[in-house]
């Protein structure tokens, strides 16, 4: 099985995983032959990524540290609590009555568990690849991202349970102040003026002053939506702090943070590849960044994850077949297609060899969504 873009896509391909809804329902099931008539109504419902199942891929396995199921549940999960927290603001409304006793945490708090569960048992790089639905909003997908790492980065920390509920509800919560934001300024396609550039730095304060007013969630909690854009150089927001003035829970989501937000497209500009993202962060470790968090959460995640579709400086296309935790950016890919997009028969080449050192990815059509 491998994963490919959208665009690539030609009638005759078969499904390898089902395709969802916003509210993870069933679109098309696992093993549909797509015809062009399909592949057009997945265009036009902005599908820009599917898993197929070909011969070329036979044998590449893809593993989800956490399932796809779980992935759904708490997609929706951060829609509702979110939603809820969005019309508090506007009516004015107590927040601890509308949240009905902390019911929204709660169900916040299950989620979690759940992704602790998966994680723990698992135990290896996270899959960068999302579950194949329709594009959600990307505060969703972000807070998702952000909690889903950033559990997995607290585990490689050793942390105790409750430490990691707490990040992972922080990381989950960190942009809530971003509900309160103008959307006509986040969702800008050119660059902020100064005016509007204050208004978004105010979403640290503003997130962090709605959290704290919930009784249900502790304290440490609200410092991870107040601090997250703080920098260990004391270049960062709301307050300049530097080093250890920095919550501990902060530094390790603001590495996520980065990470998830430079390769994910925004309207301003495009998404980096994973390895782009994780150069950004080693040139501001022990600057801007804690850089044993750094180092850390390079092992935590699977960049170029089996079963995706790359090109390489060659021009040959290829499958990654196997993850290289030594050399993150240097997986085993099975090419499929010469320089000159013939297709080939399939053989394996190691990006790690001595022989291969002058060749690196250059595109993952689906690790960079339109």
């Amino acid at each position: 099985m491998r994963l490919i873009s959208l665009d690539q896509c030609q009638a005759g391909i078969k499904l390898g995983r089902p395709i969802y809804n916003e509210n993870g329902v069933v679109l098309l099931a696992e093993g549909v032959e797509l015809t062009d008539k399909l592949i057009d109504k997945l265009k036009q419902y902005n599908v820009s990524i599917i898993y197929i199942e070909d011969e070329a891929s036979e044998g590449i396995e893809i593993v989800d540290a956490v399932p796809e199921e779980l992935r759904m549940e708490a997609i929706n999960t951060i829609k509702v609590g979110l939603s809820d927290i969005a019309q508090l603001s506007v009516a004015h409304t107590n927040i601890q009555s509308m949240m009905k006793s902390g019911r929204a945490i709660r169900s916040f708090q299950k989620i979690f568990r759940g992704i602790i569960s998966s994680l723990t048992e698992n135990r290896m790089a996270i899959n960068l690849l999302a579950t194949t639905k329709i594009q959600e909003s990307y505060v969703y997908t972000h807070s998702l991202n952000v909690a889903i790492y950033s559990c997995q980065l607290a585990l490689e920390n050793g942390l105790p349970l409750k430490d990691i509920e707490e990040i992972g509800l922080g990381a989950m919560l960190h942009d809530l102040g971003k509900l309160y934001v103008s959307r006509d300024i986040l969702q800008k396609p050119g660059k902020l003026t100064d005016e509007e550039f204050e208004q978004v730095k105010l979403h640290c304060q503003l997130g962090f002053d709605t959290i704290r007013k919930v009784h249900e969630i502790p304290l440490p909690v609200a410092h991870c939506a107040l601090q997250h854009h703080e920098r260990i150089d004391g270049t960062g927001y709301p307050r300049g702090l530097t080093g250890d003035e920095i919550h501990r829970y902060a530094k390790i989501i603001s590495v996520i943070d980065v990470f998830d937000a430079v390769t994910n497209p925004r309207p301003y500009r495009s998404a980096e590849l994973p390895h782009k993202g994780l150069e950004l962060l080693y040139a501001g470790s022990g600057t801007q960044f804690d850089s044993r968090q750094v180092d850390m959460f390079k092992k935590c995640i699977a960049i170029y994850p089996p079963g995706l579709t790359v090109k390489l400086n060659d021009g040959r296309v290829g499958i990654v077949s196997e993850y290289n935790f030594h050399a993150v950016g240097r997986p085993q890919i099975r090419i499929i297609q010469d320089a000159e997009q013939q297709r080939v028969q399939p053989y394996e080449i190691d990006l790690t060899a001595q022989e291969n050192l002058t060749l690196e990815i250059v595109e993952a059509a689906a690790l960079l969504p339109s």
